[in-house]
């Protein structure tokens, strides 16, 4: 039997483990679930014959080494910054490694010491980035095969709430971290390239610089740009590209409304809120309003927010019960955004009948032979249900995959890497098909920045 070690039985593991249990037979798998909660990890093998579920602590470094050593391969489903004690004895032991996370500094500074040893580190093989990184290649390798010449590439990706589940005036619920999505946009000024001049918006101005995009059969989506766009430049080949530019997916409206937060400065997370535990979701409210003897906390933000109380934006803030002077944060020593986030986690939670869905859109401008030509391509997935949703389907189904693929000696190229290459993103992509995860893409007139 071959041993599969997978570190993290969360959210974004339940696809990955089911498939592999499916495979586990016809592969001659053995799966070790490894999380800090043993009922988790009993509840995502089913009980089945090819699993073994296990209390881990990734912080036991005896234990942890000792489960590494038995494994044939590590997943590690571990927040990005506990990959790297895992990527140490996967160095030591000699074992391939696989996540879904960002390359950080610290896990690029094993590139060397995996290549010496033959391992593949594969990481950012998960949705976003991964299916990401995949697709475009994809398409991008199409191009420079005929001869073209990539001149606009922007890249769009979120993780939504499903149309029949879609049942608030946001159009939106949590169907991943809610921090995440609190803090989105933080820690610097977003920036890109657009017709070969460089871009930067800062965080107070990140919700109300955003584009329209149309997805067929879906409408109209709006899109902010991430953080930074130009770091793939290199990785792609993109470096003489006009315009290179990432962002997130939304419904329309909702950047305008959630702008109303970062205004006011609910979304910090520099300071803690004195007596937190106690306060009110209004109390929660008044504190970034002035004093006034006389007007109430709701007239108060409407005059500092300049909405009017037949506008949509006061509706989506009522909506949230957010001066309910009755209902309680509950949350001790908490930041603003901390506080924020435990109020909307009330409104924003996916119903057990709810399902999510997840929009990815790419657009690639080209010359070739004198002319301008551009390919756009999509890719909707809807999940099935609360275990199976389409956040896990598209992160942990990739990380399968890529599993797979290097047990099986398909992936060879060892180091620290990213999947652009095509001994990797084409049978991956191949075989998501089958899941439902499908991108289309047409050739439509070139319409990029004149």
């Amino acid at each position: 039997m071959r041993n599969v070690l997978i570190i993290g039985a969360g959210r974004s593991a339940s696809s990955l483990i089911k498939y592999l249990l499916e495979k586990s037979e016809s592969e001659n798998l053995h799966l070790t679930i490894g999380d800090l909660s043993l009922e988790l990890a009993l509840r995502k093998t089913k009980g089945h014959k090819n699993a073994t579920a296990i209390a881990l602590d990734i912080h036991n470094e005896t234990q942890r080494q000792s489960e590494i050593q038995k494994a044939d391969i590590v997943i590690s489903m571990l927040p990005a910054h506990m990959h790297i004690e895992v990527a140490k004895d996967c160095i030591a032991y000699k074992k391939h490694m696989v996540t879904a996370s960002y390359i950080s500094d610290a896990m690029q500074s094993l590139d060397a010491q995996a290549k010496e040893n033959g391992l593949v580190f594969m990481n950012e093989v998960g949705l976003d980035p991964g299916i990401d990184h995949m697709s475009a290649m994809k398409v991008i390798d199409e191009i420079r095969d005929k001869g073209g010449k990539i001149i606009l590439f922007e890249s769009f990706c979120g993780g939504l709430v499903a149309p029949e589940s879609d049942t608030n005036l946001w159009n939106y619920k949590f169907t991943w971290a809610p921090r995440n999505v609190v803090l989105a946009g933080q820690g610097g000024a977003a920036k890109f390239i657009q017709e070969g001049t460089y871009k930067y918006i800062p965080y107070n101005k990140l919700f109300r610089r955003t584009e329209f995009l149309e997805v067929e059969n879906y409408g109209r989506f709006e899109v902010y740009a991430n953080r930074d766009s130009l770091k793939y430049r290199s990785v792609y080949g993109l470096d003489n590209a006009l315009t290179v530019y990432r962002g997130t997916i939304r419904r329309v409206g909702y950047s305008k409304a959630w702008d109303m937060f970062v205004q006011l400065g609910m979304t910090d997370d520099t300071y803690v809120i004195d007596d937190s535990e106690n306060m009110s979701f209004r109390e929660f409210v008044n504190l970034f309003l002035p004093y006034h003897p006389t007007d109430s906390v709701e007239i108060k933000l409407r005059h500092q927010l300049k909405i009017d109380q037949d506008d949509v934006m006061w509706d989506k803030l009522v909506e949230l019960d957010l001066f309910n002077p009755n209902r309680i944060v509950g949350l001790k020593n908490a930041t603003p955004a901390q506080m924020l986030e435990k109020i909307l986690t009330e409104s924003w939670t996916l119903q057990p009948d709810d399902k999510d869905m997840i929009v990815m859109y790419h657009k690639f401008g080209y010359e070739l032979n004198g002319e301008r030509k551009q390919i756009d391509a999509t890719m909707v997935c809807i999940g099935d249900d609360q275990t199976y949703t389409a956040m896990a389907k598209t992160v942990g189904l990739p990380v399968a995959m890529a599993t797979l693929q290097i047990l099986n000696g398909n992936i060879k190229t060892p180091g620290v890497q990213l999947p652009i290459k095509e001994e990797v993103y084409l049978p991956i992509l191949k075989e998501l098909e089958q899941y439902g995860v499908l991108f289309h893409e047409k050739e439509v007139p070139y319409n990029g920045y004149n």
